[in-house]
């Protein structure tokens, strides 16, 4: 399922969509508090990924704040993200900005370099 935004151009709704890579890679979920405070963190799986958004996987009874950072096991980076939707233990997100291509390469090799 390739992440989707929709923007209206003068009448003619255009569709982009992003190829999603399969990830199967940890994750933490960041809360964001009162003053940018991120004391709270929770675990997730982040099944798929693309320069737009991901698909993570948290436990159900798990309530994931609407605006919070995640973070990739390995990588020290925080992306801010925003939820788009939720179906049992999987969350759709969407980065609250496209991530870079070669920061997406990266991600990917990493997690490829951890398979063999």
């Amino acid at each position: 399922m390739a992440f989707q935004t929709h923007l209206n151009d003068d009448k003619n709704e255009q569709e982009k969509s992003y190829r999603d890579f399969s990830l199967d890679r940890p994750g933490k979920i960041i809360f964001v508090g009162h003053h940018l405070s991120t004391g709270t963190q929770a675990r997730c799986l982040i099944r798929t990924i693309n320069l737009a958004g991901a698909v993570l996987e948290v436990s159900p009874t798990l309530e994931v704040p609407n605006h919070f950072f995640l973070e990739i096991l390995g990588i020290r980076d925080e992306i801010g993200s925003t939820v788009v939707k939720r179906e049992g233990e999987l969350v759709t997100i969407s980065f609250n900005m496209l991530i870079n291509a070669e920061f997406l390469h990266h991600v990917l090799r990493l997690s490829f370099e951890a398979d063999v």
